[in-house]
């Protein structure tokens, strides 16, 4: 098992790094990796709940929702202790409940969904217009670019990520101003990605916890300094609609309706690059002054 001050810096090491083992039935164990934050990054545990919950499950029903919570900050040096509860098996439906625990106390629970593979009416909203992937730097690229003028509790972020970034309107730390609470974010995986669903579907769970809460400080640059504030995601809620490759484009977009009593809601659609929409995500996190 990986262990945090490893550098997860493609697919490959991030599936190893997230992997779990299994200590009896419905119970599991995980290890984290370090991404920058003092804490456990919610996309790991996220992931690895998911994975959790997917060896519970016949191989012929894949996720379509998940629902979470993020109860207390994770240990980066301890494992996490995932335990499956088995709330139903149906016609075409299961539907499962896992808890995360360090320390005998939960720190986070998911329930997810699972579905058979179903016709039936589509619909879909269309892909927004906007710079292509080819057009834009990484974020990578771009913070260590401007590392001179970047806080310093940000600094601990610039490090290679097995998922690439590329945002169409990356943030300003030099001259931060207000701006409106939207962002397109272009991703895709580096390296190699198993042509299995469920895998495909935990690695995007994991990128979907990046970038959310920042869209909703976006109106409030001017009016805070972003180092001295209090960030974590509270909840996180994810449909899949679609099937999809990781290796390719994805655009991710995000937008903020609300932001109040120290709360941001967040929100994002994730569109294949020719124009398909695959996942949609909500989470609040707070924004609190330290």
């Amino acid at each position: 098992m990986s262990q945090p001050n490893q550098v997860i810096d493609n697919i490959d090491k991030l599936l190893k790094s997230i992997a779990l083992e299994q200590l009896d039935a419905n119970l599991f164990r995980g290890f984290s990796h370090d991404i920058g934050s003092p804490n456990v990054y919610g996309g790991q545990a996220i992931s690895q709940a998911l994975d959790a919950a997917i060896q519970t499950i016949p191989r012929d029903r894949f996720v379509h929702s998940l629902h979470s919570y993020f109860i207390l900050p994770g240990d980066l040096t301890k494992p996490i202790i995932y335990q499956v509860l088995n709330i139903r098996d149906g016609g075409s439906f299961s539907t499962r409940r896992v808890t995360g625990m360090q320390n005998g106390k939960a720190i986070f629970i998911l329930a997810a969904s699972f579905q058979l593979e179903q016709q039936g009416l589509d619909h879909q909203i269309k892909i927004p217009q906007t710079t292509p992937p080819d057009q834009l730097q990484s974020d990578f690229d771009l913070m260590t670019q401007f590392k001179d003028q970047i806080p310093k509790s940000f600094k601990n972020f610039i490090r290679p990520k097995p998922i690439e970034f590329r945002p169409v309107n990356p943030l300003s730390f030099i001259l931060p101003q207000k701006q409106a609470p939207k962002r397109y974010i272009w991703m895709r995986a580096i390296g190699k990605v198993p042509n299995d669903t469920t895998i495909q579907q935990r690695l995007l769970a994991y990128a979907s916890d990046y970038n959310l809460l920042i869209t909703a400080l976006l109106p409030h640059q001017h009016e805070t300094n972003i180092s001295k504030l209090q960030l974590a995601s509270i909840d996180h809620a994810m449909w899949f609609h679609r099937t999809f490759n990781l290796e390719d484009w994805l655009l991710y977009e995000l937008d903020s309706p609300s932001a109040s009593n120290t709360r941001g809601f967040t929100r994002g659609n994730i569109y294949t690059k020719d124009g398909k929409l695959v996942a949609s995500v909500v989470q609040e996190g707070l924004m609190r002054q330290k």
